[in-house]
């Protein structure tokens, strides 16, 4: 299904209380993060292409979470969740993880808690999440449970699963999680350290959004290390709820979206990291799935690389505000790739597509 009209899609807003700044994490957690993963996550290259700074009149640096183990951003925030929960005071009651993915966090905690760490994962999977994804999810030692997620609410099944669990089982949200989000702020942390001691200051930073875990986490640590950098973050035109969540001031719900970015069907942010956003983020823009498509093939092309659908957000934004005259030629624009976990048969199919 291809990008539909937003207004449709608007169901309810949540009233929004300020979280306990106990849960909110800071750049102090991020960079705790950062130690933590040292030498366990991948420290991801920035790529560039000529090509592409050409065609736009700017210069981008390309962030590749595709390099990350399991091929996505993800690993970072499941491993440093995990992490915390095995080194706290009651770690030695952790009897398991339990969360609920469409694919890419799956992976991640089924390969940072079971694979590498040994305790046991419990996945919930919707139906029609991708079958390469729900394979890795699998070969990690991820126990999978599925439920429909146009039919049912994946909080509510995931309160019906945990019943069935040993106590010391901890569950582990996506996105909405102190030390999920920090873990993902180490996306950011390594961006701009790494530009930064080539003496490359960056103008703009493009980052992809569902639930808000990837952008809110790298704005604590962007806001730290480079606080005028504008964060700007992208969703597809079919769910917009971040856009509108943060023009309405509250958290806004919405159906399922149907986008090919299966990475960013979440129907809302979480307080966490809606609180988060609010303070560092200066806009979110949307773009047309038919955008995607075109940026899948760019950078299979030109950067030989596969980027999922929801990895291309971010370049496609870039690539609509320069359009608009929104960002000045010659701008140093960051561009964060979120992953690149997608079915060959899809990839080729979606490549081919015409519109």
């Amino acid at each position: 299904a291809l990008s539909g009209s937003t207004s449709t899609l608007y169901v309810t807003t949540m009233a929004f209380q300020s979280p306990s700044s106990d849960h909110l994490p800071t750049y102090k957690d991020v960079a705790v993060a950062a130690a933590v993963l040292d030498g366990v996550a991948h420290h991801t290259p920035i790529e560039t292409s000529q090509t592409l700074d050409e065609q736009l009149g700017v210069r981008c640096f390309i962030k590749c979470e595709n390099m990350q183990k399991m091929g996505a951003f993800k690993f970072r925030g499941a491993y440093t969740a995990v992490n915390h929960y095995l080194n706290d005071d009651a770690g030695k009651d952790l009897k398991g993880v339990l969360t609920y993915s469409s694919g890419n966090h799956a992976q991640a905690i089924a390969l940072a808690s079971t694979k590498t760490l040994g305790i046991p994962s419990t996945i919930i999977m919707p139906t029609d999440a991708p079958s390469l994804k729900l394979k890795a999810t699998q070969e990690y030692g991820g126990n999978v449970v599925f439920y429909d997620r146009y039919t049912e609410v994946r909080d509510e099944v995931a309160q019906k699963v945990k019943a069935t669990l040993p106590e010391g089982t901890v569950f582990i949200p996506p996105y909405n999680h102190k030390y999920v989000i920090a873990g993902q702020g180490t996306v950011g942390k390594e961006l701009i350290e790494d530009l930064q001691s080539k003496s490359i200051a960056l103008d703009y930073l493009f980052v992809c959004v569902g639930g808000g875990g990837l952008i809110s986490g790298i704005s604590l640590a962007v806001k730290e290390l480079s606080p005028n950098t504008v964060i700007i973050g992208v969703e597809p035109e079919a769910g917009n709820d971040a856009q509108q969540s943060l023009e309405k001031g509250q958290i806004v719900h919405i159906e399922t979206p149907k986008t090919i970015a299966d990475g960013a069907q979440t129907q809302h942010l979480g307080d966490l990291t809606f609180d988060i956003m609010q303070r560092n983020v200066s806009k979110i823009i949307t773009v047309a799935d038919e955008q995607l498509i075109d940026e899948m093939k760019f950078f299979g092309e030109r950067m030989k690389m596969i980027v999922e659908p929801t990895g291309c957000l971010a370049l496609a934004g870039v690539r609509k505000l320069v359009g608009s005259g929104e960002i000045e030629k010659g701008a140093n624009c960051g561009v964060i790739i979120s992953g690149g976990n997608v079915d060959l048969e899809r990839y080729c199919k979606l490549i081919s597509s015409t519109f």
